[in-house]
């Protein structure tokens, strides 16, 4: 596959003067928006001040070894990030993900996995035949699936996961080899933070449907060849450019439009799709978005640590993927069998907790010890890299008010996971923002 570098050297450098969309931020909610919109024939002109596009998702590279800088997985409920996917990939390209039927281990006391049954027996047969806890647990779990099904997956008012399982009687093992491990992978939050109406809806949208839509979906490309660069190559082909590293400071309004740079090229309609932190500066430029600002600026924000270390080759877990009862690693991927990486495993450590006091060293050889304890054989790791994304997602608690894509700018929108959505920072968010922006731009045309 062609490197993003020199799709860049070929876009990058004066933009096109007949533009009349910029998108800030080559992230997925920046290249999703920019997908949609250059479909539909409107000149786009993407600004992604880093080197790699891919944002949150992207591509790291450390001695000719591509790795991500956060761990992720898809849905099979990802059905806009699915779509995008399929648009923007050559003919007969690979999706670059293996789609697997639901299966949750957390090694070595709890496994869940679905069966080729249609929806909803695929989840109840899977919950009824869970190992590694009792009947009594598993008719619980059970029961709080069918009481929010009864409620439509709705609070009358929103509290926190922790709460919300205790007030549905959930077990204490169920809460924490099923429950608490979803909450901290999807919404990034400790349960005892963390928004239960939420929570709900992931569980509406993954478990509660089609049984495609609980699939996983495991990624053998790295987050930036899997979408944003395919997009990249999709946009040049429909007229539009990437500028690559190049950092927008200002969204200024003039004459009807907006200009970012100091060449004179004037756009209708601009779409910032950052980071919410670095949104928050750009608006600071127009005082009708100050409370958008405010609203920013009261976000509180999770971590993402992903400890990548590189055993001999031939090495392997017992699975693709899986979980970890351990202090410090919670979900871990064999590259190997995904990627092709022989011997390198990746494991990601989702929200606060004690490893962000250690130092990257020291975390990366205290996860090394849980692995070794738990997969006998692996030996010593030959090298190790660990990737704290510190500002990774905003902190999904209750209530938390979201702005709008919209804004009182007429012209000016935003796009991005930390948007008014039911759902937590996630992949799928992200593009379903990206799209909705990029459908209020069309109108605006």
């Amino acid at each position: 596959m062609d490197r993003l570098a020199d799709v860049a050297d070929c876009v990058s450098g004066t933009a096109n003067k007949s533009a009349r969309v910029a998108v800030i931020g080559g992230g997925y909610a920046g290249m999703a928006a920019t997908v949609e919109l250059a479909r539909s024939g409107i000149p786009v002109t993407v600004f992604e001040a880093g080197r790699v596009l891919g944002g949150r998702a992207r591509r790291v590279e450390t001695d000719d070894m591509r790795l991500d800088n956060g761990l992720h997985i898809l849905l099979g409920a990802y059905r806009e990030t699915l779509r995008l996917i399929d648009l923007v990939k050559a003919p007969g390209e690979p999706a670059g993900f293996l789609r697997l039927p639901l299966e949750l281990t957390i090694h070595p006391a709890f496994r869940l996995r679905t069966v080729h049954l249609p929806a909803p027996l695929h989840l109840l047969s899977a919950l009824l035949c869970a190992r590694g806890i009792g009947l009594s647990d598993r008719i619980a779990a059970a029961r709080f699936m069918a009481w929010a099904q009864r409620n439509a997956f709705r609070l009358a008012s929103d509290t926190n996961v922790a709460d919300l399982l205790t007030s549905r009687c959930q077990p204490e093992a169920v809460s924490r080899f099923l429950w608490n491990p979803l909450c901290v992978s999807a919404l990034n939050t400790p349960p005892a933070q963390a928004s239960g109406q939420v929570f709900l809806n992931v569980l509406r949208d993954s478990l509660n449907g089609s049984r495609a839509d609980s699939d996983l979906l495991l990624p053998t490309l790295d987050f930036s060849a899997l979408f944003p660069e395919r997009a990249a190559r999709y946009l040049q082909a429909h007229g539009g450019s990437v500028r690559m590293g190049f950092t927008v400071d200002a969204v200024l309004r003039k004459d009807g439009g907006f200009e970012l740079t100091d060449d004179g090229t004037r756009f209708t309609d601009v779409i910032i799709a950052v980071s919410p932190h670095r949104a928050g500066a750009l608006l600071a430029h127009h005082a009708e978005l100050a409370s958008i600002v405010r609203m920013i600026d009261q976000f509180v924000y999770q971590p993402i640590y992903s400890v990548y270390l590189q055993y001999a080759r031939g090495s392997r877990l017992p699975f693709r993927m899986g979980g970890l009862e351990a202090r410090y690693s919670q979900w871990l991927f064999d590259r190997g069998q995904l990627c092709g990486q022989d011997g390198l495993i990746g494991v990601v450590i989702s929200a606060s907790g004690a490893h962000q006091g250690l130092a990257h060293d020291v975390l990366a050889r205290a996860v090394h010890a849980e692995l070794a304890e738990n997969f006998p054989g692996l030996g010593e790791p030959r090298w190790h890299q660990v990737i704290a994304e510190k500002r990774a997602t905003f902190s999904c608690t209750p209530g938390l008010s979201r702005p709008d894509n919209a804004t009182p700018v007429a012209g000016l929108y935003l796009a991005g996971d930390y948007t008014a959505s039911d759902y937590p920072a996630t992949i799928e968010s992200a593009v379903r923002s990206g799209v909705r922006a990029a459908k209020l731009a069309l109108q605006n045309d």
